[in-house]
């Protein structure tokens, strides 16, 4: 694992998880697409449950290699209860235990105008 040199946050994507290994394809995707786009930035998947790392143990793995800044991106189409109660308790477990660390959390990916006028976009094409 190489030491985070760019000054932009890192990120991380977070996402379900699932026991099935293909549903982590799109996921895995997104975050190529991140690192082809925008080179140096460090990017990591995470999962809430069912396959791992979990979204401590993205953050922990970025912070050791240098990582100052953390923007979570949870991968949901909805805010439903892991976006409303569980995220933000884990947020809090990442906070304290790397107080030095800024964490920025994002609105869920369904809350984007943009997303959803692509899906729009797509269904009527």
């Amino acid at each position: 694992m190489s030491l985070i040199t760019s000054r932009s946050p890192s990120i991380i994507l977070f996402a379900h998880g699932s026991r099935d290994p293909q549903w982590r394809v799109p996921i895995e995707a997104v975050a190529a697409n991140i690192q082809a786009r925008k080179p140096g930035t460090a990017v990591r998947c995470a999962y809430l449950e069912l396959c791992a790392p979990s979204l401590l143990e993205a953050a922990t793995e970025l912070i050791a290699v240098g990582a100052r800044q953390i923007r979570i991106f949870p991968i949901f189409f909805g805010v439903g209860k892991h976006a409303r109660e569980d995220l933000p308790l884990l947020i809090e477990q990442i906070r304290t235990a790397h107080p030095s660390v800024a964490v920025e959390l994002l609105p869920a990916a369904g809350e984007y105008a943009q997303l959803t006028a692509l899906m729009a976009d797509i269904a009527i094409a």
